[in-house]
């Protein structure tokens, strides 16, 4: 039965709608002064307080301030409607002229509870989701990822900077937008940027911004990517390869709140998140002088590290399928799965590229499948292609070569192909192709005409 509180001066006011709402099978409590009604919400659980606006001492207003998580309607005589009106302002759920009807009283009454009921089971639901810390897009039972999903619940709530560590391909940027979306930033957008991707002559105006005039060819005005994440959450993907100048400038945004253009004098006010990201040992480069102390410091407050793939045990083969039926959904594809070969296989592989690579091999293989099960003929491990014969150029002597060795081999063998020609003989997409030779710092070939 649903417990109500009826607070007002005048006698024949409680005494008539405690008998209309017992009437109506529901319990009631009453008072007369807001000091009364609190010492009866101290000893009672109230689902709904139904407070006179004008009581001796303080006015009913006051319990909205003091009893939040309580729907409290205001009465009101049709004189002081807009003193009821500021009244919801301050927190009230609604409010009813006097005299009332007694129909509309009890259906505010019903469609309240009714409300209040939804929103505690809605938050209940929540809470007991929130038990197994599962993040949407993230598989994984493993110790490693369950600590992992476990300081992105602790910290999403927060505003603390955060610096997501890992290998390239382990889902850094998956981790940076699921605390986003858990944050209380969630409606605005997040904005990120890899910062290894832009060409170090445009990354202090794309992040920056800049002004008409700043420079050949700025012909107007250009807000930067801090501006547009601005009330929002800023990643900043492989944080490590900004130049020291450009750190600078953003340590000023982080310390001051405010992002000044490129060519303008005028600082203009930022409110963003930072989540960064790297695989590099930011200490070690901190001690070569490549990267700011201070910075170092200000997004190092709080840590995420994600393991490498190989060491996720049984997360291997349970990422596999998640990854394989959100491919075949994506593709449209007939339902398959994997052959028992093919999955001792990806369980014993050391995954190099980790997730990334993980999808990669798996989009390839159910493009070339023509049946319902993906087998080892289908699948193109990127060590094993060590072997003879697997690719252009490849011979005996190459067998015995680790695959960061083999990888600098061939990019240096074949400098006169373009990025396209050589993602597509290694299997991979340009991004990844890209990523590992940012990682083993292979210069990048110049595009043939």
């Amino acid at each position: 039965m649903n417990n109500i509180l009826v607070v007002d001066d005048e006698k024949l006011i409680r005494d008539s709608l405690k008998r209309l709402l017992e009437k109506n099978h529901y319990q009631v409590n009453v008072a007369e002064t807001v000091e009364e009604a609190i010492k009866l919400i101290e000893v009672h659980a109230f689902d709904i307080i139904l407070s006179d606006l004008r009581l001796p001492g303080a006015p009913g207003t006051a319990l909205i301030e003091q009893f939040v998580d309580i729907p409290i309607i205001i009465m009101t005589s049709y004189a002081s409607v807009n003193s009821a009106v500021d009244a919801m302002k301050l927190g009230a759920i609604d409010y009813i002229a006097k005299p009332f009807d007694h129909t509309e009283l009890l259906l505010m009454i019903q469609r309240i509870i009714k409300e209040r009921k939804l929103a505690l089971e809605n938050t209940a639901l929540k809470k007991e989701l929130a038990k197994d810390f599962t993040i949407a897009g993230m598989v994984g039972e493993c110790p490693a990822m369950l600590e992992v999903n476990k300081r992105i619940h602790k910290v999403a709530p927060m505003n603390t900077s955060i610096l997501i560590l890992g290998e390239t391909g382990t889902g850094k940027e998956l981790v940076a937008r699921a605390i986003h979306e858990y944050s209380d930033r969630h409606s605005s957008a997040m904005i990120s940027i890899n910062c290894a991707a832009i060409a170090e002559n445009l990354i202090e105006s794309e992040l920056f911004g800049y002004n008409k005039g700043a420079f050949t060819g700025a012909e107007k005005d250009h807000p930067g990517l801090i501006e547009a994440a601005s009330g929002g959450t800023l990643f900043l993907d492989e944080i490590g390869e900004l130049s020291l100048e450009v750190q600078a400038r953003l340590l000023r945004v982080l310390q001051e709140n405010e992002v000044r253009r490129v060519g303008s004098t005028q600082a203009r006010s930022v409110d963003i998140r930072l989540i960064a990201a790297t695989h590099k040992d930011l200490p070690q480069m901190v001690d070569e002088q490549l990267f700011r102390s201070d910075l170092y410091f200000r997004l190092n407050v709080f840590d995420i590290c994600l393991p490498p793939l190989k060491e996720r045990g049984q997360d291997i083969i349970k990422l596999a399928r998640h990854l394989l039926h959100d491919m075949v959904k994506k593709m449209a594809h007939s339902p398959i799965k994997f052959s028992p070969e093919v999955l001792e296989k990806f369980q014993n592989y050391s995954w190099p590229g980790n997730i990334r690579e993980m999808q990669n091999v798996i989009e390839r293989a159910v493009i070339l499948s023509d049946d319902d099960e993906i087998n080892l003929e289908q699948i193109s491990l990127f060590k094993e292609n060590n072997a003879e014969n697997s690719m252009p150029g490849s011979g005996n002597k190459l067998k015995s070569l680790s695959l960061d060795e083999y990888l600098v081999h061939f990019l240096n063998e074949n400098q006169q192909q373009t990025e396209t020609e050589l993602a597509k003989q290694l299997g991979i997409s340009r991004k990844t192709l890209w990523e590992k030779r940012n990682r083993l710092n292979i210069p990048k070939n110049k595009e043939s005409k």
